[in-house]
């Protein structure tokens, strides 16, 4: 009896060893299997397949078919790489794409940019009068020979001299400047000049691609690459009032860079380099344009009536302590458009043509790009409903309250 127990014991146990192995077998193969059809990229059935001969046959037809297919996929892998010329997913510019963006935009724009050698008069420590040379930079404005740039480059010229692309050299004469706006024009008697192409900055937003242009420490046609850092700075002066909207970006911007154009991507002047915000005086990645708007309304006043006119509405602005985003307005001067056009002391001006106005710089900044004579339209809050005034602006009569 006690042999008969022994024997199934050894039998159970021998038979749960041979269970265990088989499932360790099981699992083993099933395992092997994945890692091969992972390896060959097929699926374990057609995997089996192979082994047990039973393959699918393949038509010529469907091979041609294969082949195409990993042909496109490879023709997509090659495009979608930036070492190639054409378009990536999406649409978007690879890099020889940008490359090739970028210098036709140079190409077209640098024959349109001139270096200015100026000539200013300066008193040295004994009272003598001296001649001191300055460069700067222009754009072209008219095929005809207006040029703009800056007020401080060529405002207090004794003599100026423009220097083209192409190496020659013609005498300039002052046409006018405004040291408000920081805008000048300038004059040479040549014809069939290429002027650059302007374009309004209300499109442009911040990180836009810029290109800056000019002569900066007298290196003629340098050319720098950025983006539009911010848009609508302002920055004040105690001698003139302050100069508004400007653009803000870190293209490099250096001495002698005054005055050339900063370009957007499609070749077009959205401005006129004019400052650079520089603890050492070299570019720190900070610099301010003048608003192409604003330039080219200036320019015109200048070549039209050798002076800017600076448009005029009568009013004071102080805080605005109200809930209405706006324009505070404090007084409203004497027989001044703002008074003639029934505007009053406490309304808050909320829109100037059509354009929100948050504060007293928008508001200037929005005035400067109109004309004196312009009739415009001026949206107002006042005692809880809001009111369309319409008024004709008028040449300010001092350069202290151009509001």
């Amino acid at each position: 009896m006690g042999e008969n127990n022994g024997f199934k014991s050894f039998f159970i146990r021998g038979l749960i060893i041979i269970v265990i192995a088989m499932v360790f077998l099981f699992i083993g193969g099933a395992l092997t299997l994945g890692i091969l059809s992972v390896i060959n990229k097929v699926s374990p059935s057609d995997l089996l397949k192979g082994f047990t001969g039973n393959e699918e046959q393949v038509t010529p037809d469907q091979k041609t078919q294969e082949d195409e297919l990993l042909a496109e996929d490879k023709g997509e892998k090659e495009a979608s790489s930036p070492e190639l010329e054409g378009k990536g997913e999406g649409g978007g510019l690879l890099l020889k794409d940008l490359d090739s963006a970028i210098s036709k935009v140079v190409e077209e724009v640098i024959p349109s940019v001139v270096n200015i050698r100026v000539t200013v008069k300066v008193m040295d420590i004994f009272g003598q009068t001296q001649e001191q040379e300055g460069i700067g930079s222009g754009v072209i404005y008219t095929e005809d020979g207006y040029i703009i740039t800056n007020n401080h480059v060529a405002g207090d010229a004794e003599k100026l001299a423009v220097t083209l692309y192409d190496g020659s050299e013609y005498p300039a004469e002052l046409v006018g400047a405004d040291k408000n706006t920081d805008v000048a024009v300038i004059k040479i008697k040549a014809d069939g000049l290429k002027a650059a192409s302007f374009t309004s900055i209300d499109s442009a937003k911040v990180g836009d691609l810029v290109i800056a242009v000019g002569s900066p420490f007298g290196l003629q046609q340098t050319v720098t690459m950025g983006v539009i850092s911010a848009k609508g700075r302002a920055l004040g002066s105690e001698e003139t009032i302050p100069m508004v909207n400007l653009i803000q970006t870190d293209a490099a911007i250096n001495q002698g860079n005054s005055g050339g154009p900063l370009v957007n991507s499609a070749g077009k002047v959205i401005g006129i380099n004019t400052l650079i915000f520089s603890p050492s005086g070299a570019s720190a990645g900070i610099g301010f344009a003048i608003p192409s708007d604003t330039a080219v309304n200036i320019a015109e006043q200048i070549i039209r009536f050798g002076k800017a006119r600076i448009p005029f509405i009568g009013v004071e602005m102080g805080e605005n302590k109200t809930d209405v985003t706006g324009v505070y307005i404090t007084n409203v001067m004497e027989g001044y458009p703002a008074e003639e056009a029934g505007i009053k002391s406490g309304d808050i001006i909320v829109q100037f043509e059509g354009v929100e106005v948050q504060d007293p710089l928008e508001l200037l900044g929005q005035i400067l790009r109109h004309n004196v004579g312009d009739s415009v339209n001026i949206k107002i809050y006042r005692d809880g409903e809001y009111l369309n005034i319409t008024l004709g602006l008028v040449e300010s009569p001092t350069t202290e309250n151009v509001n």
